[in-house]
């Protein structure tokens, strides 16, 4: 399945509705801080699962309770709607944390 990326304005667009994202290049990226050590690492693993489910995978970088997610969908170059989709199922997911 070919995948195209969202233009500028289509990216620009789909972020008004993840306001704690941000564009940085070929990429969006998340910082979360979850309560404890032990949170964050279950919330790393409820991730992969989901991602794997997607099978589109972000890049975690977890730092004691400091979460920070990044979305590119490599295939295409840059950023796609799986990677809006995948952010959105993110958001969920840190919001009932």
């Amino acid at each position: 399945m070919a995948l195209t990326k969202l233009d500028d304005a289509a990216l620009e667009e789909a972020l008004k509705a993840l306001p704690e994202w941000r564009r940085v290049g070929d990429q969006i990226e998340r910082q979360f801080r979850a309560e404890t050590f032990r949170a964050a690492v279950r919330l790393v693993n409820r991730i992969a699962d989901l991602a794997e489910g997607a099978n589109h995978h972000p890049d975690l970088t977890l730092s004691y309770t400091k979460l920070h997610i990044t979305l590119s969908t490599h295939d295409a170059g840059g950023l796609t709607h799986r990677d809006v989709n995948l952010a959105r199922v993110i958001d969920d997911v840190l919001r009932d944390a």
